[in-house]
């Protein structure tokens, strides 16, 4: 595997097989999208959000390794060929994943992540980071066993042995992959490349998007009468599909990606702006496809609960997780996001007290004119003497 660790004295690119690999992942958006919407209730909530995580642990922890190793190394290009296998397979099991594909999607989920990271050790043993990967692989082994465990048991203790996995995989980060009787990892020590790091997270960003914009075009060709608040619907998913994008990646994630790449210490901000920081906003994108899709579909309809919790629900998650994500970055809150989710909050309120006050299409407009609104707020010049991000 000799040369299969990329030079850090250039910078790293994303090349054409990390594009192709993430192709799987659209596959895998869409079926977290349509699980959320086939079970729109707290059970399928908790367990759509269970299954989101897992996804997007497999898709940073991919990210993670392009960083380090060449993706055009043979070795590499094999590698990530099995993890898209897997991944797909892992995708296909996502709507019975609890039921009688459980031990399916977990034994393609351990595929994954344990394969992955005893490629990545072997191939980095005798470098400086060879002590982490070879952490992160015994982690994940131990995660293993509770995502197989609970496959096999299923029910109750299914839940509570995949809840225990991913609390144990995302936590390891978080302390330097601490073990008994070996030392940490610091994330000084984690030498990524901190523009390939935010190029590959903008292009998932990118993939939860563009599931926003086939639900909404899916859900205006299913429809078999075209009437004017169906077609109000359609466009005011697409002005806030537009509205998130642009709060997204206007100003903030090309200064993000600069501040991360000039970072002394770019494995921290990698680990908190990026592998822990876009969760809620790649999440927010996806409940808001859901209640696109809801209020295309009904746009008059009586207000249930589940199109409140996704049509206002899904902004306020994305808005919540790009203020995170700028305060991990720059060091400061952007206060107008959260004066826009305490409106949306308060809408959402008044709607699940009062029914019959706003239908699923007053709910969508709402929330395109405050996510277009923090668009719009985010474009004004800083104040005097104030610092622009980045």
């Amino acid at each position: 595997m000799a040369g299969i660790l990329r030079a850090r004295e250039h910078d790293a690119k994303v090349v054409p097989i990390e594009l192709f690999f993430d192709l799987v992942y659209v596959f895998a958006i869409t079926q977290l999208s349509h699980l959320l919407l086939g079970h729109l209730g707290p059970a399928g909530a908790a367990q759509t959000l269970l299954l989101t995580l897992a996804v997007w642990w497999a898709w940073m922890y991919a990210t993670w390794t392009t960083n380090y190793c060449d993706p055009d190394h043979p070795a590499m290009r094999l590698t990530l060929a099995g993890m898209m296998l897997a991944g797909l397979a892992m995708a296909a099991a996502v709507p019975q994943a609890f039921g009688a594909r459980a031990l399916w999607f977990a034994a393609a989920y351990v595929a994954l992540q344990v394969g992955r990271s005893a490629v990545v050790a072997i191939a980095a043993r005798n470098t400086p980071n060879g002590h982490l990967f070879r952490l992160i692989l015994i982690w994940h082994t131990v995660a293993a066993l509770l995502w197989i465990g609970g496959a096999l048991a299923g029910g109750t203790v299914q839940v509570a042995l995949w809840v225990a996995a991913l609390a144990a995989e995302y936590a390891a980060p978080w302390h330097g992959y601490r073990l008994p009787f070996l030392r940490r990892s610091s994330t000084a020590q984690w030498t990524i490349d901190g523009a390939h790091m935010a190029e590959r997270c903008q292009l998932f960003v990118i993939l939860a998007l563009g599931e926003s914009i086939l639900i909404i075009g899916l859900t205006l060709a299913d429809g078999d009468h075209l009437s004017a608040a169906t077609v109000a619907a359609f466009a005011v998913a697409f002005l806030t599909s537009m509205a998130m994008w642009w709060v997204y990646f206007d100003r903030t994630a090309e200064a993000a990606a600069e501040k991360i790449a000039a970072s002394a210490d770019p494995g921290r901000l990698g680990r908190s702006a990026y592998t822990y920081g876009h969760i809620p906003i790649v999440a927010g994108i996806i409940v808001t496809a859901v209640g696109d899709e809801l209020a295309i579909a009904h746009p008059l309809a009586a207000t249930t609960a589940g199109t409140v919790l996704t049509v206002l629900g899904g902004p306020i998650l994305f808005l919540a997780g790009h203020a995170a994500f700028h305060r991990a970055v720059f060091g400061d809150l952007p206060t107008g996001k959260f004066t826009a989710i305490a409106v949306l909050a308060a809408t959402g309120l008044a709607a699940l007290l009062v029914p019959s006050l706003l239908p699923p299409l007053a709910l969508a407009i709402m929330a395109a004119v405050v996510v277009g609104a923090v668009a719009l707020q985010d474009r004004r010049p800083p104040a005097r003497g104030a610092v622009m991000p980045g």
